[in-house]
């Protein structure tokens, strides 16, 4: 039996300047909220690069295909901003057949672009903030922090923050940080969530052998992007501390580019204690996560959404992670803390937990328990919902 649309049913525009879908952390959010927004029986449209999958349920448009174009991976590219000129083109020409009650803009890029549609078509625009742009290009060497390329990039973000009707972020030290730099601005938290349906703790024995570790090693999980940025140089720094004190916890490291970061593992000396799978498809994370015994997420950004942690929480794995606010505010007071960026008390972090299997169980349980009662998509997208009514009487 089909879904009885709601009568105050929203057609959400999506404006997502990436090669979506990409199997990586703010594609994430743009799918689970898309589809989250769908299941409630609103209408969603994601307008976004040639590059990437469709995922269903959501429809995607897609600009025209830019063959030499070819990057998946995150971080600054020349090729930019004419791929954002045909990005804003195909979202005026699907601002027109699809007749949106809101926009919703994604990235910094989204949101100029989305300011640009909502000033001609008079549709409101919400910005979905998942970190800070200047921050971001200065985790990828793009230029040195203080600098005048770094002064430069920070002003823009802040005017660009200032051009929606409503800023939502990722979390609550991101909206502090938006309204510092645009205190009139209407800045509310909205912080990940995770589909508890999808992601549950799984068959541990299956994942094991489907990944080729032996069952009687004590394993540690991760998935995400990898990059410095991610923190993926200090897990494997975390894991050269955890081979010499001869430990036998095995590390699983799920994401892509790899190449570089086996070549490290190489360099270490580690390959005998840490398995790269590669890219994985969002569809098979949660079965591959059932391998696990702990979770780690050494993500050094600060104020920048950490959405594997969600993942984590809801397979029922304990996590070990760096101290920043953003991981407090996921994981409170179950989460097991290290200082921002020590790889070495991040190893002994890892190897302590791993050691303490019933505490470790219990940790679990709990961090399920929060992701489904606090943490779920369910309740992120009625909060979401009303900052669109926020937007549309503000209009």
């Amino acid at each position: 039996m089909s879904r009885m649309a709601p009568t105050n049913q929203q057609r959400v525009m999506m404006i997502a300047p990436t090669p979506y879908f990409s199997d990586r952390g703010c594609h994430v959010r743009i799918f689970e909220e898309a589809q989250g927004l769908m299941a409630a029986g609103h209408q969603v449209r994601v307008v976004t690069y040639p590059l990437g999958r469709d995922v269903d349920p959501v429809p995607v448009v897609r600009t025209i295909a830019v063959p030499w174009y070819t990057k998946h991976g995150a971080g600054p590219s020349w090729h930019k901003p004419y791929l954002d000129l045909l990005l804003c083109l195909r979202a005026l020409r699907e601002v027109r057949r699809f007749r949106p009650t809101v926009i919703h803009a994604h990235l910094h890029e989204g949101a100029l672009i989305g300011w640009v549609i909502a000033r001609l078509s008079g549709v409101p625009l919400l910005f979905d903030y998942q970190g800070s742009l200047s921050g971001e290009l200065l985790h990828h060497g793009s230029y040195r922090r203080g600098g005048v390329l770094h002064r430069c990039f920070r002003r823009l973000e802040q005017c660009i923050n200032g051009l929606a009707t409503m800023v939502v972020t990722s979390s609550t030290a991101g909206a502090a940080e938006v309204r510092e730099g645009s205190p009139r601005q209407s800045v509310v938290s909205l912080p990940d969530g995770v589909d508890t349906k999808r992601f549950m703790p799984g068959d541990r024995l299956a994942a094991r052998q489907e990944l080729a570790i032996p069952d009687n090693r004590p394993v540690a999980v991760f998935i995400g992007l990898m990059n410095q940025y991610q923190g993926v140089d200090l897990l494997l720094e975390a894991v050269q501390h955890i081979r010499r004190a001869g430990h036998p916890l095995f590390t699983v490291i799920m994401g892509f580019p790899d190449h570089p970061y086996q070549a490290m593992a190489d360099r270490y000396g580690i390959r005998d204690a840490v398995r790269f799978t590669g890219r994985v498809d969002y569809q098979h994370v949660s079965r591959l996560l059932a391998a696990g015994d702990i979770a780690v997420a050494p993500k050094i950004a600060t104020t920048e959404a950490n959405g594997k942690i969600l993942n984590y929480m809801a397979c029922g794995l304990p996590v070990v992670a760096f101290d920043t606010p953003v991981n407090r505010e996921l994981l409170g007071d179950d989460g097991v803390y290290v200082p921002l960026g020590d790889a070495r008390q991040l190893a002994a972090a890892m190897m302590a937990l791993s050691d303490q299997p019933d505490h470790s169980a219990l940790l679990g349980k709990q961090m399920r328990q929060r992701a489904v009662e606090q943490l779920s998509w369910q309740c992120r997208i009625s909060e979401l919902l009303n900052c669109y009514t926020r937007v549309q009487e503000r209009r």
